[in-house]
């Protein structure tokens, strides 16, 4: 008996195409759920699409939706369940790095932008996502998962980046109200505070900062991409099903050290 076989399960990923998601994405293929990935790249879209489509008896799709705009979210959420006919997991991963200013340099369309999408986006894919969940209750099919991309810095001090630090501390907050104000519904929210893993984003830094987080890791190393599959498929699992409301550092150690 496989504890963790996802045959018939539905889960969506936003910024699903490459770095996190995609790493989650291939855990929810192997374990036989059927996935819809939502982003902004069609190129990026289409690569991921084939390649999940060879991972697992699911079937894959790959919709273009920017989560900065809500009528995109909406139609995007409406398009997966007319093919799947369910929504049970809904990952809120899609996120941009943040202006990189300072505090002194901040503008208010750089701060702007970086809530629409990092915050903002993750509570619009929630309300179509819950609405949907919430009439399924209704009907007396109880049950769904809401998981957020957080971030260590969330709860930790980095320079130039309090853009993005304030808009995952936001997400974390989000997190913790959507666990209480659904969880009639036997709808969970958790949020993963991730540390450094090697993205297309950590790619664009100063080498010098790769170093850095080496070094102050207790682990000494990135996280692993491979690690990931794993830990989404338990989160979108039955095995998660009493946690709720929790911001889970996934970080090597980074935050204790």
């Amino acid at each position: 008996m496989n504890l963790f076989d996802l045959t018939g399960h539905v889960a969506i990923i936003t910024g699903g195409n490459g770095g996190l998601g995609l790493a989650m994405a291939r855990g929810l293929a192997k374990a036989g759920a059927h996935v819809a990935i939502l982003a902004r790249n069609p190129a990026k879209n289409a690569a991921a699409l084939e390649e999940l489509r060879a991972l697992g008896d699911g079937d894959v799709l790959a919709l273009t939706c920017d989560v900065a705009d809500d009528a995109a979210i909406e139609a995007a959420i409406g398009n997966v369940i007319g093919n799947f006919g369910r929504i049970d997991a809904c990952f809120a991963n899609a996120g941009i790095s943040g202006a990189g200013t300072a505090i002194p340099d901040i503008t208010a369309e750089g701060w702007d932008h970086t809530m629409a999408v990092n915050t903002r986006g993750a509570a619009l894919v929630y309300k179509h996502v819950s609405r949907h969940m919430i009439a399924r209750a209704k009907d007396g099919d109880a049950g769904g998962k809401l998981i957020a991309t957080s971030s260590g810095q969330s709860i930790m001090g980095v320079n130039r980046s309090s853009d993005y630090a304030a808009s995952k501390a936001a997400l974390n907050g989000l997190t913790r109200a959507a666990a209480f104000e659904l969880a009639r519904y036997q709808i969970t929210a958790n949020a993963l505070l991730f540390g450094y893993y090697e993205t297309d984003i950590t790619a664009k830094a100063d080498p010098k900062f790769a170093e850095w987080m080496s070094r102050r890791i207790p682990l000494r190393r990135p996280g692993d991409h491979a690690g990931l599959e794993g830990l989404a498929v338990f989160l979108a699992s039955p095995h998660s099903d009493y946690i709720t409301g929790q911001c889970l550092p996934v970080d090597g150690g980074l935050c204790i050290s």
